[in-house]
């Protein structure tokens, strides 16, 4: 059943597009819904919401300056669901996104208008919605293939041993490295990935394909 408590925000900056959602609202009944056009404004009307919200955000045209960015947005309103509403998004972005948190949804703006209804009500339901150009897009390319920022195969090693549940001690003496060399590895694989944590850093090495789930340490 829809969480009718909840308010639907458009964020997107095309007039023609707005038009299109907000039309499609009104036709499944959702009259709690805002248009915002700014980054600034989301905030504002996330705040407004207590975060209590479903956020339609064509990401490649709204001023949110990259994917670390929607992250911090996403920890300041844990209880906004996401829908990234665009043709322009990459696998290895979707794949990121995707393994971050099921509170994002991604549909194309190809979608026939039942496509992005099923969407609408998944979202409001608390549930994740792909569509199936992106779900064909993932499946197109293989894990493997998935685009990686550019570490060192030093640095790859460390992250599998990280992946794997090692302490930064045990892998300095598995590499016969002083902890502090061990410590460098682990900070610039952290920068590189845009990540904070161990949790997340092991979240991309499963999604890369550097550590089989099957060998996963817990």
């Amino acid at each position: 059943m829809e969480n009718l408590g909840m308010k639907l925000l458009l964020a997107d900056r095309q007039d023609i597009t707005r038009a299109g959602l907000l039309y499609l609202a009104s036709s499944m009944n959702l009259h709690d819904i805002a248009c915002v056009d700014s980054k600034e404004k989301l905030i504002g009307a996330l705040d407004n919401a207590g975060g209590n919200s479903v956020v339609v955000l064509d990401y490649t045209l709204f001023d949110i300056r990259d994917i670390d960015e929607l992250f911090i947005l996403h920890e300041r309103f844990l209880l906004a669901h996401w829908i990234l509403f665009s043709d322009e998004l990459s696998p290895s972005f979707v794949r990121r996104l995707l393994a971050t948190s099921d509170h994002f949804s991604v549909v194309s703006k190809d979608s026939p208008l039942q496509e992005i209804s099923e969407a609408l009500r998944a979202a409001l339901d608390g549930h994740r919605f792909i569509c199936q150009q992106t779900a064909g897009m993932l499946a197109e390319q293989p894990l493997a293939q998935v685009e990686q920022p550019n570490l060192t195969k030093t640095e790859v090693e460390v992250l599998r041993c990280i992946a794997l549940g090692m302490t930064t001690r045990e892998i300095a003496e598995k590499r016969y490295s002083s902890f502090h060399t061990v410590n460098t590895h682990r900070k610039n694989i952290f920068r590189k990935l845009g990540v904070n944590n161990v949790h997340e850093a092991i979240k991309y090495a499963l999604r890369a394909g550097l550590v089989d789930s099957a060998e996963y340490y817990i």
